[in-house]
């Protein structure tokens, strides 16, 4: 075979917008192998004939078919496996569209949670209705001050375990003070560790699907270790409005040390559910 019919692999590579590297890869592999190789120069060459495999390579790779599948294919080419692996790949795709859905939806989420922290009203209590939420929660007894314990976290993994797809805690992690000592002003503990569900999140384990709430609320900068006197504002709110306790607080550090290292930053938000005596 004369070379001018064949063209360098440099060339081949340009014609089809590759890296010289993936064309080797393509022969270590053995999905192209080139046409010739001359064993004086080493340099490889590659026939008219093998474009159109590599225009099925760079079509099915563009489709993200993984290139075990493609090698097996260019063996055994056939209408009916090309077909199925279309059909395989194309539940691929739609799978892997919902997971960028649920993706994006997160980061909405989690932007409009931060922006909302940031533009709050800061030390202002007052009574907001609160919408229809889904909780993961886990009973336990926590320490006000412990909020960087390892208390603390092995009580958020323990939420973690069991879960098929991992869980995202970043700012949806919440503790909370039962409404008995709530009303006895006991401030100094925590009784639970919950997470707020996400619309999209699937979750395998204690679920509570809480109704919309009015709650009396405040948002504050700071964070776990600054609560105690902020239950105690609120707890003097409810008394002067007729107010009475109607379920346990929702306590949620919008902003910690998951987005900045910056404590002055950091924004806190108590929901106390309330009702009219």
């Amino acid at each position: 075979m004369e070379k001018r019919e064949l063209f360098q692999i440099g060339e081949m590579a340009k014609m089809f917008h590759l890296s010289v590297g993936s064309l080797r890869y393509y022969e270590k592999i053995g999905l192209l192998e080139p046409e010739y190789v001359d064993q004086e120069t080493g340099y490889r060459y590659y026939s008219t004939g093998q474009f159109e495999c590599l225009n099925t390579i760079l079509y099915l790779r563009v489709l993200d078919m993984p290139l075990s599948q493609i090698a097996s294919f260019l063996k055994n080419r056939d209408i009916g496996k090309i077909q199925e692996m279309l059909r395989q790949q194309k539940d691929v795709v739609v799978r892997k569209q919902e997971e960028l859905k649920s993706i994006e939806k997160k980061i909405t989420n989690r932007l409009r949670q931060i922006q909302d922290a940031l533009g709050a009203e800061k030390e202002r209590i007052q009574v907001k209705r609160v919408k229809p939420r889904r909780i993961a929660w886990l009973k336990d007894h926590l320490a006000i001050d412990s909020y960087q314990s390892p208390d603390f976290e092995t009580s958020i993994r323990r939420l973690e375990q069991g879960q098929k797809d991992p869980i995202v805690f970043l700012g949806k992690v919440g503790v909370g003070i039962s409404a008995e000592r709530l009303a006895e002003k006991d401030y100094s503990r925590y009784d639970m560790v919950f997470l707020v569900l996400d619309d999209e999140d699937q979750y395998v384990g204690m679920l509570e699907e809480l109704p919309e709430e009015a709650c009396a609320a405040v948002c504050f900068c700071g964070s776990h270790k600054d609560a105690p006197a902020y239950y105690e504002k609120l707890s003097k709110y409810i008394e002067e409005n007729h107010l009475e306790i109607a379920g346990f607080s929702k306590e949620i550090t919008m902003v910690d040390y998951g987005i900045t290292n910056d404590m002055s930053q950091f924004v806190t938000e108590i929901q106390i559910p309330v009702r009219k005596k």
